[in-house]
């Protein structure tokens, strides 16, 4: 796509005219130098061609971390409607929620300076990480695991993993309601019995950070975030059981696709109806997968936690510990949002995307409800990642719906080349981050130069109103597959 194709409605917006197939236009959200990037790739093409969903609507929307993905570009978009519209795997992708949530604590930077090794390697050594990783916690028996695909986060805290506060502070409480553990195949279910509480691999991490500089004092003192203190970010997924239950829905969506008689430009948006069978399997199956996400996460936060006790030999009342918020980036949801002047439900596509509701929303946990949702976006291992806060602009022009990270500008294959004959982890302990991984490609495939500026970023959201920067915190060290 051409530049001249685009109508630029503001400095940080611009739009896809609405031709051909398109139901509704398309709209970009990035600034002139992010624009150069973007156009680089096939994913403008990729939100035209979201734009010709059945029952899409207002816009197929992409955030400015954007780039080419599976069906819908990875920081896509997309509301439908339930009645008339379709659901989509790949407006949701194979890392069914994908996810980050952010731990503060009372230590700050002093505490910690000289020990980031050590905690880096302890952490290392207790979190598994890894393609394939396996066995934080014993291997679970086929029921047990149903009872995770349904109940969620919900699970590891019964089983000692945490405390109901967690809950309280994760999005849908950690639990997607709708989960159906009949629609996971065996093998998808296979595959998850000894994943629950590994990290996985990519652009997966679990990192030590600081919070370098507040944005907005008030908000950040609603999430417990001070300047200098340290904070625990994680970065996963739902693992090989999130993989596989795509994989098998999209050979369902194929044959939906052309069982409903949808001409569609790109067959990787294979879909089906939301109120068909096909649909509702699919979503069922999902949800099952963002459950386990969920609880995936909430085992890592508590092991990390222990780890950083034992390694520091400290108590639960000195680290003072606790979950600021959970998020989900990949996920399709039922939600309710005004369309043409009329609130409705909806079912919102999210690939590579944050929700961030605003202040007074009822879903917004009440600790953050004078605020706004705490809205979290991790960049690279080597500058930054930000805390952000949901708007009510968002609820108007994105279905409350923000960046999720910095966004890749290399691919892996490139980012591999480019970091051919370099040590990754000396560039980054020379900046002052301690880095371990499982392997020295991951390194090279996550290097900083592979993603665009988290600060460019996040700084376009700003300004277009979406959500608000609250703090930028810097990484000490960092575990990756």
């Amino acid at each position: 796509m051409e530049r001249h194709e685009l109508k630029k409605i503001h400095d940080n917006l611009y739009e896809i005219p609405k031709t051909g197939q398109m139901k509704v236009p398309g709209r970009i959200f990035a600034d002139a130098a992010l624009l150069s990037t973007i156009l680089a790739d096939q994913s403008p093409e990729q939100v035209r061609n979201v734009a010709t969903l059945p029952g899409i609507l207002r816009y197929s929307l992409a955030m400015p971390d954007m780039h080419w993905g599976y069906g819908f570009p990875i920081g896509g978009v997309a509301a439908t409607d339930i009645k008339t519209g379709v659901i989509s795997p790949g407006g949701v992708g194979y890392d069914i929620n994908c996810g980050v949530r952010l731990v503060r604590t009372d230590l700050r930077h002093s505490d910690v300076r000289d020990r980031v090794r050590d905690l880096v390697g302890a952490l290392f050594e207790k979190i598994p990480c890894g393609v394939g990783s396996r066995n934080a916690i014993p291997k679970l028996s086929l029921s047990e695991l149903d009872r995770v695909l349904v109940e969620g986060a919900a699970w590891a805290v019964k089983n000692g993993f945490g405390t109901t506060d967690d809950l309280e502070h994760t999005e849908e409480s950690g639990s997607l309601p709708g989960a159906n553990s009949d629609k996971v195949s065996e093998r998808a279910r296979e595959r998850g019995r000894a994943q629950l509480g590994t990290l996985g691999s990519g652009n997966h991490f679990l990192e030590v950070q600081r919070v370098d500089e507040i944005f907005e004092p008030a908000v950040a003192d609603a999430f417990g975030l001070q300047e200098g203190s340290i904070t625990l970010m994680i970065h996963s997924g739902s693992r090989g059981l999130g993989y596989q239950v795509c994989d098998d829905y999209l050979k369902v969506m194929a044959r939906a696709s052309e069982k409903y008689g949808f001409s569609l430009p790109d067959r990787q948006l294979a879909c089906a109806p939301v109120t068909s069978r096909e649909g509702k399997d699919y979503f069922g199956a999902m949800a099952c997968a963002a459950n386990f996400a969920w609880a995936n996460r909430q085992i890592m936060m508590h092991l990390g936690i222990e780890t950083v006790l034992k390694t520091l030999q400290i108590s639960p009342r000195n680290l003072g510990a606790k979950l600021v918020y959970d998020v989900c980036h990949n996920i399709a949801k039922f939600e309710e949002h005004t369309v043409d002047g009329k609130k409705r439900m909806v079912c919102v596509h999210r690939k590579g995307a944050t929700r961030a509701y605003p202040p007074g929303h009822p879903l917004v946990p009440r600790a953050y409800r004078a605020v706004g949702q705490p809205v979290l976006i991790p960049g690279d291992m080597g500058r930054a990642s930000y805390v952000s806060v949901g708007t009510e602009a968002a609820m108007e022009e994105t279905f409350g719906s923000t960046c999720h990270g910095a966004g890749r500008v290399l691919s892996r294959h490139k980012a591999v080349r480019a970091a051919k004959g370099r040590s990754i982890c000396r560039e980054l302990e020379d900046q002052g981050i301690i880095a371990r991984s499982r392997g020295k490609r991951t390194m090279a495939e996550e290097m900083p130069e592979a993603y665009k500026d988290i600060n460019n970023v996040v700084q376009v959201m700003h300004d277009a109103g979406i959500a608000r920067k609250v703090a930028r915190l810097k990484p000490l060290g960092v575990i990756k597959g």
